[in-house]
C-alpha cells in the first residue's frame, strides 16, 4: 500500500546528557513531527510513505527534506514556501524529573500557508492510506481547513484514513480539540488514542472512566463499544503509560477489531528518549493491519514498536521488522 501523511515538520532542539534548558550552552539538532515520524517508522518497516507539509526555502527548510529522503521517505509534494521553519525546544526528564516541551512555531510557514490553493484531490489520487493527527488543526485556522479537505477528498477516492488524536493541552484547549476532532470521526476507518472525546451512554451517564489514563479491560472495552456504535471505525487502538519515574515507563495498549477488544501485553523499560513513542506505537498499529496479521499480534507489534523507540535517539522509531518481533517475543539476547 502507498501511505501519506499531512503534518508540520519541526526542528528539535535538546541540550545534550540531560541538561535543563536554562544551563545549556549547547544544542542538539533532530527533526521530526507527529506524522512524519509515523512515515519515517513505516519507510524503515518497507512501506511506501510519503509527506506532504510546507517547510521555508532555506537551508533549514532543506535539512529537514534531507531527513526525510535519507530514511526513504518521499518528499515530492512538499511545498516550499513562508519563512520560518517550526521549532520545540526539549527538555529530557530523567530520574524524578520530567521532561518539558516548548514550542516555538507560531506561524511557521506550515501554519500560514493557504491551503485553499490547493486541490487536495490531485495530492492524495496515488496513495491509499492518509494518516493525520488532532496536533496539526490546533495549529492554525488554514490548517483546520487543510485536515477537513484532506479528509473530504480521502473519502471521495476511497482512502483508508487513521487518526491520533494526540491531543497537546500546549496548543488548544481540552474542549476545541473535543469539539473539532469530534467532526471528524465520520470519516476516520482507525482511530488512534481517545484523549480528547467525551461520551455518555445510552442513559447519558459520563463515561470517563474509560477515558482516564489508566483503564482496565472492562472500561476500556466498553469504551470503544460506544466509539463503534457511533462511527464506522474499522478499529480503534490506544497505548496506556505508566510512569514510575522520569527514566523507567511501562506500556500496555488496547485494539477493538470486529466487535471485540484485544489486551496488549505489559512491557517495563528504562528510557533514552521519550519523544515519539506514541508516533512509533501509531505506525506500529498501521502496519500491523496493512499485514494483516491477527488482532493479537498487532496490538503485541504496536506496542513492542512503541517500547523499542524508548531506546533509540531522536523523534523516530528507525528500526526494522524483525526487531520489532524480537521485543515482541520479549527476546533480548544479542543477534550475531
Amino acid at each position: 500500500m502507498k501511505f501519506i501523511t499531512i503534518g508540520e515538520l519541526l526542528m528539535r532542539l535538546s541540550p545534550p546528557n540531560y541538561e535543563k534548558i536554562r544551563t545549556t550552552s549547547s544544542f542538539v539538532v533532530n527533526f521530526g513531527g507527529a506524522e512524519a515520524n509515523v512515515a519515517v517508522s513505516l519507510a524503515n518497516l518497507g512501506i511506501d510513505s510519503t509527506v506532504f507539509t510546507v517547510v521555508p526555502n532555506n537551508d533549514v527548510g532543506k535539512s529537514a527534506l534531507r531527513y526525510l529522503k535519507a530514511n526513504d521517505v518521499h518528499t515530492s509534494p512538499i511545498i516550499l514556501s513562508g519563512e520560518r521553519m517550526g521549532l520545540y525546544y526539549l527538555e529530557e526528564g530523567v530520574a524524578v524529573r520530567a521532561s518539558q516541551v516548548i514550542y516555538d512555531r507560531k506561524h511557521s510557514a506550515f501554519a500560514e500557508y493557504d491551503y485553499n490553493t490547493l486541490d487536495m484531490k490531485e495530492i492524495l489520487k496515488d496513495y491509499d492510506w492518509l494518516h493525520l493527527s488532532g496536533i496539526t488543526p490546533a495549529l492554525s485556522n488554514n490548517c483546520e481547513i487543510l485536515i477537513e479537505q484532506a479528509l473530504y477528498a480521502a473519502k471521495q477516492l476511497g482512502m483508508t484514513v487513521s487518526f491520533d488524536c494526540n491531543y497537546r493541552s500546549k496548543l488548544w484547549s481540552f474542549n476545541e480539540a473535543r469539539d473539532i476532532i469530534s467532526r471528524y470521526l465520520p470519516y476516520v476507518d482507525i482511530l488512534i488514542g481517545i484523549e480528547p472525546l467525551h461520551l455518555t451512554d445510552e442513559n447519558g451517564h459520563d463515561l470517563k472512566d474509560g477515558l482516564s489514563l489508566q483503564p482496565d479491560y472492562e472500561a476500556q472495552d466498553r469504551i470503544f463499544k460506544e466509539l463503534a456504535a457511533r462511527f464506522p471505525f474499522k478499529a480503534i487502538a490506544r497505548h496506556v503509560r505508566y510512569v514510575h519515574s522520569g527514566s523507567e515507563n511501562s506500556l500496555k495498549a488496547y485494539l477493538y477489531h470486529q466487535g471485540k477488544t484485544y489486551e496488549s501485553d505489559l512491557f517495563r523499560f528504562t528510557i533514552l528518549d521519550r519523544v515519539g513513542g506514541g508516533d512509533a506505537f501509531s505506525s506500529g498499529i498501521i502496519f500491523a493491519l496493512m499485514d494483516n496479521m491477527n488482532p493479537q499480534d498487532a496490538i503485541n507489534f504496536a506496542v513492542a514498536s512503541s517500547v523499542m523507540k524508548h531506546s533509540i535517539r531522536g523523534d523516530t522509531n528507525i528500526t526494522d521488522k524483525e526487531s520489532i518481533l524480537r521485543l515482541m517475543n520479549q527476546t533480548y539476547d544479542i543477534q550475531r
